[in-house]
Formats: structure tokens, sequence, C-alpha cells
């Protein structure tokens, strides 16, 4: 039986999932103890990283500096210690991650595979790219999108379903956290 992929993100709400400018910092300044509290909660049981190259390069030098503080949330450490599979056909190891594999191939591919064979869920924080390639195949199960009170405009980088195919979508779940972040849900359904 397949177990379920998971595409988490973080979204301001035009749609970006980070700045390239500004003074903004990490969850745009917005966080707060109720999604730090829940975001450790939600990673706690075991699961499966799987993450682009891109991502991964980011994660790991955004782990190996102490230029930001945001590395030393516990959820984020919990994350690193998660088994993750890093999908990629140019990475050499070994990763600086605990327990972390590359899995060499098509994204596609790799993570059919991977939901397959894995005992326990799949979840993808970030990996922009290779999230709406799996979209596309539906091998995503849900979307969740942490929805953070700003728009950056000017500074947005990184739009989260820039070329993405068309998708109706059935919210499973929501929440609000710290009064003004929400949490949303998904299932996707390719369009048409």
């Amino acid at each position: 039986m397949a177990t379920t992929y998971t595409f988490d993100v973080f979204s301001s709400l035009d749609g970006y999932g980070s700045v390239s400018g500004g003074d903004w910092g990490g969850y745009w300044g917005k966080q707060g103890p109720e999604l730090l509290d829940h975001r450790l909660r939600m990673l706690e049981p075991e699961q499966r990283m799987v993450l682009g190259p891109r991502t991964y390069r980011a994660f790991a030098d955004m782990l190996a500096s102490d230029d930001v503080p945001e590395v030393r949330d516990p959820w984020v450490t919990r994350m690193h210690n998660l088994p993750a599979t890093v999908v990629s056909n140019t990475l050499d190891g070994p990763l600086d991650w605990p327990d972390g594999t590359i899995a060499r191939g098509d994204a596609v591919d790799v993570v059919a595979r991977l939901k397959q064979e894995s005992d326990v869920p799949l979840r993808s924080h970030g990996s922009l790219s290779m999230n709406r390639a799996l979209m596309a195949a539906g091998l995503v199960d849900r979307v969740q999108v942490t929805l953070f009170p700003v728009i950056t405009g000017l500074n947005g980088a990184d739009p989260i379903f820039r070329d993405a195919a068309d998708f109706d979508l059935e919210l499973l779940e929501s929440r609000t956290l710290d009064g003004n972040i929400l949490e949303l849900v998904y299932r996707p359904t390719l369009h048409g």
C-alpha cells in the first residue's frame, strides 16, 4: 500500500515562498509560539523528508550558519534529524544530514518508488519545482500551505506555483495559528 506524500510550504499572501531583499527575516517576522509548537508536534511522528538539491543546499547552508536564529527552532532541529532522501543527479555524498541519502533519477520515478516502499509518510518542505512536477504526476496527496500575513510584492522570490498545472483543491484541514497565520491542507486533483 502506498504511503502519503505531503508538499509542505510556507507562503506570503501573494504566493511567494521567500524574499530576495528587504528586512523581513525568517517566517517574514510573523512566527509565534503556536506556530512553532504546532510545527514541532507535526514532525514528531516518524516520517521521511524528500528534498530537491536546491532546497537541500539551502537547508544545509542555513543549518551550518550561526547568522540565522531560526535554525535553532526545535521543529527545524527535529526536521533535520528525520531521515531524508535528496533527489539529485548532481550532488555527491556524504550529505550534511544525519540520516540523508541521495536518490538519483527523475523525481517522479523516485517518489513513486518511495511511496510504494516507505513504511512512513513522506513530507517535502519547499522543493518547489520538484513538487510542481510531482503534483502534475498525481503523486502529491496533500498540499499544506502555511500562509503568513504579508504581501511581498517588492521582495517576493520563488513563486510557489509558477508554471504549475491547473488543480482543483479539496480542503481537508484548516487552522489559525498565533491569531493571524493560516495553515491550509488540501487534496489536489488535476483539473479537467
